[in-house]
């Protein structure tokens, strides 16, 4: 590991200015994923600001019927909360599909957002990565990639986003609230927050450096049912070959409202906007989540190894769909 200054911040916007005058600066709440790239010399930052001490680790209810998640609040610990258990599930269950227990007690909702991704060619200093090392090359491209995106990748990067959490919080409507090192805050659609590789991978968020996330909020929790499922190579430990979030409104036999995103597959949370309004206003039906999840993949490209996915996300949407709207009805 190369050698490093650490200091511990004292507020929020003290955090956010310390790394800000130093490009090389990064926030540590968890570590459990820049610590691994640390000690790979992936990441080699020179100086280290300390955010786990904050006041960001509450969970609260919103004026508007929502909840406010500090950006500290641990995964265990949002998982368990019986306001998430109760009113947004889908939260609940990607949580717990996620990492294992000794992880889930120390990442952070914020640092959850912002890992990193899991491509084996990022993790491997040896070979070519634009992610990595702008300019060098997609060795997945060619490579072993039955791990990697067959949605929104581009030539120069076929990576995707590891994260549970924001898969479910991308159906949810969640949104991401920042500050700057002016003092200045900003609220960002966890839509927005990440950006496709296009011809720069390396830069992952809209965030610039030293913006610090705070927090993220839930609206209200929405009508019908909500369901995460996760599929993957073994029960536990072990990142999504695909994923679906799934919020369904189904009573009366007809699904009145639809929000729908996918993990696994794309350089961040997918929300499949397309089968949304395949969905929306047809009758529950077997039919209708076939169309749903033909209009989600209609622009899915394999590269070989993952060829599998499209079809493997097709069938796992269609479940989902199904599943939620029959509890959605009973």
């Amino acid at each position: 590991m190369m050698p490093f200054t650490y200091e511990r911040a004292a507020s929020p916007l003290q955090a956010s200015e310390a790394v800000a005058a130093n490009p090389r600066a990064r926030f540590i709440g968890g570590g459990t994923n820049l610590l691994d790239l640390m000690k790979l010399e992936i990441e080699k930052p020179d100086h280290l600001v300390d955010i786990s001490r904050l006041p960001m680790a509450i969970i609260e209810d919103t004026a508007e019927g929502g909840l406010r998640i500090g950006a500290q609040v641990i995964n265990s610990d949002l998982a368990a909360d019986s306001r998430v258990r109760s009113r947004y599930p889908v939260l609940s269950q990607a949580l717990l599909a996620g990492a294992s227990g000794q992880i889930r007690n120390k990442a952070t909702t914020g640092g959850n957002l912002l890992q990193r991704t899991r491509c084996p060619y990022f993790y491997d200093p040896n070979t070519p990565c634009n992610k990595r090392e702008p300019g060098t090359g997609c060795s997945a491209m060619r490579g072993h990639n039955r791990m990697n995106a067959v949605i929104g990748a581009s030539d120069q990067c076929i990576s995707v986003h590891p994260s549970d959490m924001a898969v479910a919080l991308t159906a949810l409507d969640a949104t991401v609230q920042t500050i700057m090192p002016d003092g200045q805050t900003r609220s960002l659609p966890v839509t927005e927050l990440y950006r496709l590789p296009g011809t720069t991978p390396h830069i992952e968020t809209q965030l610039a450096h030293g913006e610090l996330i705070v927090a993220v909020t839930l609206p209200p929790a929405p009508r019908g049912h909500q369901l995460y499922r996760k599929v993957r190579d073994r029960a536990s430990y072990a990142f999504a070959l695909v994923s679906v979030a799934v919020v369904l409104d189904a009573s009366g036999g007809q699904v009145r409202t639809a929000r729908i995103a996918l993990g696994g597959i794309a350089p961040k949370p997918w929300r499949a906007v397309a089968a949304e309004q395949s969905v929306t206003g047809q009758q529950a039906a077997v039919g209708t989540y076939v169309a749903a999840a033909e209009a989600a993949l209609a622009t899915a490209q394999g590269h070989g190894g993952n060829d599998f996915k499209i079809p493997l996300a097709k069938r796992t949407l269609q479940q989902a769909l199904a599943t939620a709207a029959h509890i959605s009805r009973a």
